[in-house]
């Protein structure tokens, strides 16, 4: 068995992706993910949430078509 990838969502995503690949990634609701980063992001001032999320786009990579087709038991939302 071949270990979890954590990618940046190509379907679900309203931004970048990262909730929706972080949410495929912990089989969590992706808008609960949102919500919560968005309550962080408000929490903690606008600046840190913002960075991370930044940083996040540079650092998770975006899913590509041969990584699905890999892994044909992989299913999109």
């Amino acid at each position: 068995m071949e270990p979890k990838r954590l990618y940046r969502s190509k379907e679900n995503k309203i931004f970048a992706g990262i909730c929706g690949g972080l949410g495929d990634y912990f089989s969590i609701d992706p808008t609960l993910l949102r919500l919560a980063w968005l309550l962080v992001v408000i929490f903690t001032g606008i600046f840190p949430g913002v960075v991370v999320y930044i940083l996040a786009i540079f650092v998770i990579p975006e899913k590509r078509e041969q990584d699905t087709k890999e892994h044909p038991h992989a299913t999109s939302l």
